[in-house]
């Protein structure tokens, strides 16, 4: 219809079983689930997907298109497309933020969810207020620099220094892609918008976090969820931020005991 929002950019991978829509991060892509997509597909057909100006995702200027809220029906779009039968949602890191909402918004739809370690996500009050005053000057700088300045964002690929290899390459490769004005957009929209508090608590389908342990910033968020976020399960595996990355195997065995779990008559 003439009001669909721009399509997301998203890979449908061999599975058995309800689809498993897959969030990544910011200056990510659909590359960071390389070594999960082959032992989730035992429970599910995973569904990767690209944020505005990140991957094969077009990256618009409207910036309102990038907000939480905006993201909800980008994801309700894929969902139709694919038959609008119930399907599971996981989201990473700042993808975690979007994911819970979706499922806030639409429990109908959605099975269980999965979600990494996210600052974003459960954002307070004070952490969005510090982001908000950062942001239009930090959106100005990526704009008249472009690539260079994309680069110099700590959390570019290009530093992270404990991913497998292949996961490296694959990513680092699509963050060359990376659009000035979606990642922009993205501080501008997409981080300030992102934060659950005021709505997680009710959480409304089964969700299991997958906690990096390693991430000591997170631990906070982590307790803040275990007290207040309903039909909660948290697993604690042994990594940083890059949970499904570093253990991948912890990941994936959590993620596929949780889902044959929800699926088990």
């Amino acid at each position: 219809s003439r009001d669909a929002p721009p399509r997301l950019a998203y890979t449908v991978h061999p599975g058995t079983g309800p689809y498993l829509a897959l969030v990544h991060g910011f200056l990510s892509s659909q590359a960071q689930w390389t070594d999960n997509l082959a032992a989730l597909a035992s429970v599910c057909r995973p569904v990767t997907i690209d944020l505005y100006g990140h991957g094969d995702s077009p990256a618009p200027a409207d910036r309102s298109l990038y907000t939480a809220g905006a993201y909800v029906g980008a994801l309700q779009h894929i969902h139709a497309e694919l038959g609008g039968e119930p399907w599971l949602v996981c989201g990473y890191s700042l993808g975690a933020g979007l994911t819970i909402r979706y499922t806030q918004s639409c429990p109908d739809h959605v099975i269980g969810h999965v979600f990494t370690n996210s600052q974003s996500g459960f954002a307070d009050d004070a952490l969005i207020a510090q982001w908000r005053e950062q942001a239009e000057e930090s959106a100005a700088r990526i704009i008249s620099g472009g690539r260079r300045a994309i680069e110099r964002i700590p959390v570019h690929p290009r530093y992270a220094r404990r991913l497998p290899a292949e996961v490296s390459r694959r990513l680092r490769e699509d963050a060359n892609r990376l659009s000035p004005t979606g990642v922009a957009n993205t501080l501008l929209a997409t981080n300030l918008t992102a934060s659950t508090r005021d709505i997680a608590g009710s959480n409304p389908r089964p969700a299991l976090l997958c906690f990096g342990r390693h991430e000591k910033r997170f631990h906070a968020s982590r307790d803040w969820a275990e007290a207040h976020m309903a039909n909660l399960t948290v697993v604690s595996l042994d990594a940083g931020h890059a949970v499904n990355m570093e253990d991948a195997a912890g990941f994936n065995n959590a993620v596929v005991q949780f889902v044959a779990a929800l699926l088990d008559p």
